[in-house]
């Protein structure tokens, strides 16, 4: 049986990537692989990424997220889950302004102009090979070595690399639908060159201020949007100067506005975070995936 039955649950979204927050605090109790993917085929609970949220750990943070992907494999970052977690504690502490952990680091989370809207401060993005991690050395990750389709003329091609919380791989296109995402996701993600595999994107960009994405996320297919993909994209277009630092990036599920900031490097990502409904987990949501 579950330690998490009976634990209060949100089901939230940001720009339709589903997200399921577990609020952990006060408990011991730890989301399992087979927990989450229980949790993500359970009609009410159904997820992309499973935010679980534990007493801090650091002190003068608000709290330590572990974040489960829809197939129980545990990532160290999502920042749209990050946006709706924050969302979750504003309101409840009446707070604007508060620090997340992950294994990832800190992130400091602000209330935006609107009552929906989050920013996050990401941090810095890493762009060495071993720190993406690729199973080769690129001594220039803003274009390595990776095609797809026909040697002679490939469909897609040399992908700049990036690590934003978990590794992206970005292959600039001019048109999204060159390949089936759905079709060569799969492959592209459990590629040997990523050995603990990788979000994939096709990334268009339309101007200096902007980009039109859609991803495929390592452990949870296909989505609507993903907050570090985006995150990645604009980092890596402004570092192989295709943009500036100040982007928006669309994506299926909508607009995310990306600034790399100047001095420290830190990526902030603005956006909104969307309630959907909250309740208890019962033990039924568990066996009805079994």
């Amino acid at each position: 049986m579950s330690a998490l039955i009976d634990r209060p649950f949100l089901k939230m979204n940001g720009l339709g990537n589903e997200i399921l927050i577990v609020d952990l605090r006060g408990s011991k109790a730890r989301a399992t692989e087979e927990d989450a993917q229980a949790l993500a085929r359970a009609p009410k609970t159904h997820f992309d990424q499973l935010m679980a949220v534990h007493d801090p750990r650091t002190p003068g943070t608000d709290g330590f997220m572990r974040i489960l992907n829809a197939d129980g494999s545990e990532v160290s970052a999502c920042g749209n889950g990050t946006r709706c977690v924050a969302w979750w504690l504003m309101r409840e502490t009446g707070r604007r302004e508060l620090t997340l952990e992950t294994d990832a680091g800190l992130l400091i989370c602000s209330a935006g102009e609107t009552p929906d809207q989050i920013t996050v401060d990401m941090g810095k993005p890493r762009f060495g090979w071993a720190d993406i991690p690729l199973s080769e050395e690129f001594a220039d990750t803003r274009a390595v070595e990776l095609q797809l389709g026909p040697i002679d003329a490939p469909l897609i091609h040399s992908p700049s690399v990036a690590n934003v919380g978990n590794p992206h791989a970005i292959f600039w296109v001019d048109d999204l639908n060159v390949v089936d995402l759905r079709r060569s996701g799969p492959m592209l993600e459990n590629h040997p060159l990523f050995p603990e595999r990788a979000n994939i994107s096709l990334a268009k960009v339309t101007s200096k201020e902007a980009i039109t994405l859609k991803v495929w996320e390592r452990g949870a297919g296909l989505t609507l949007a993903c907050g570090t993909a985006a995150c990645a994209a604009a980092v890596s277009a402004a570092r192989t100067r295709r943009t500036g630092r100040d982007v928006v990036v669309s994506l299926p599920g909508g607009p995310l506005r990306i600034v790399w900031r100047e001095g420290d490097d830190h990526i902030l990502m603005t956006g909104p975070a969307t309630f959907e409904h909250e309740g208890r987990l019962a033990a039924e949501m568990f066996s009805a995936a079994a």
